[in-house]
């Protein structure tokens, strides 16, 4: 069975690079049978200014579908927002449109992800010349200090944008999926320039791939790890190893250079001692030898 699947993601991961890496409107996977609901989970405090929530979801691998926690990401410029990926149902098949960058949030199918992303648009925050502002109301978020204007409160718009209360249907479409077709607004967002997920997003994913315990045949809808606490960037996945790999390559640079220079010093100090020892020998004994002194001439006999 695990090798059949197997042999069905090398399929489909196929077909996935035959798509341009331009095009984020398009089906990149299709699964006959619908996602797991999704899971209902409390967000992490945001751990600095300027990052933009990007909520949890189902994604289809190797061994059926699997959960990738949702994550606090900076947005690759100013002034995007992120619309989140999800599955719609079409042709009989559980269709995967990924999410997206882009200056206004587009249509995600009706699925509620909570955190501002409640069915349709987004009312998790928005941009303020420049600077990010979080709707308290559905974010959490640090108050006072670095904060300061970065906060507000507006429970209407998270009403408004509300599709359905339950926050557990993963898809649009089919049987018990949300009924919420794409509205003139969402469409004209779809249509706009898009950036698709960034290095670190991508990173995310790929490792929630590998997770076995992420996988719904594992956890059966209870991922130990529903959401990251910590900001996620190639900062602190990357650069952390490379930092320490260049402090390591460096301390271990700094002993190999000195180790020498002792060396150096070591092999010195007999060097000198057996240079003085045999020197001050051989120049003194020569002097004292009788032999090596002039002759005096003798007076010749009358």
């Amino acid at each position: 069975m695990r090798l059949a699947r197997s042999a069905r993601w090398l399929v489909l991961a196929f077909l996935v690079s035959l798509v341009p890496a331009t095009s984020h409107a398009g089906v990149f996977i299709s699964v006959g049978f619908a996602p797991p609901p999704l899971v209902v989970y409390a967000q992490p405090v945001c751990p600095q200014p300027g990052l933009m929530w990007t909520p949890g979801y189902w994604a289809y691998g190797p061994d059926g579908y699997y959960w990738v926690p949702g994550a606090w990401v900076p947005a690759p410029a100013v002034g995007m927002l992120w619309t989140p990926g999800y599955w719609g149902f079409g042709s009989g098949l559980y269709l995967w449109h990924p999410g997206y960058w882009g200056p206004t949030v587009g249509y995600y199918g009706g699925v509620n992800y909570g955190f501002g992303y409640m069915g349709i648009g987004f009312a998790g925050g928005m941009w303020r010349g420049g600077v990010f502002a979080y709707n308290t109301a559905v974010m959490h978020v640090g108050v006072g200090g670095v904060w300061g204007n970065r906060v507000y409160v507006d429970r209407t718009i998270v009403e408004r944008n509300t599709i359905v209360n339950n926050r557990h249907v993963a898809y649009s479409g089919g049987p018990g999926g949300i009924n919420h077709p794409p509205t003139a607004q969402e469409r004209a967002a779809m249509n706009e320039r898009h950036m698709g997920p960034t290095a670190a997003q991508t990173q995310h994913s790929q490792a929630a791939m590998h997770d076995r315990n992420a996988y719904f045949n594992t956890n059966h809808g209870h991922p130990s790890q529903v959401a990251e606490s910590r900001a996620l960037t190639p900062a602190n996945r990357a650069a952390p190893a490379a930092r320490n790999g260049y402090q390591e390559n460096r301390g271990a640079q700094t002993r190999q250079e000195s180790r020498p220079m002792e060396q150096q010093r070591t092999q010195a100090r007999p060097e000198s001692r057996t240079e003085s020892r045999p020197g001050s020998r051989t120049q003194s004994r020569p002097e004292s030898k009788p032999a090596e002194r002039p002759k005096e001439e003798k007076p010749p006999k009358k």
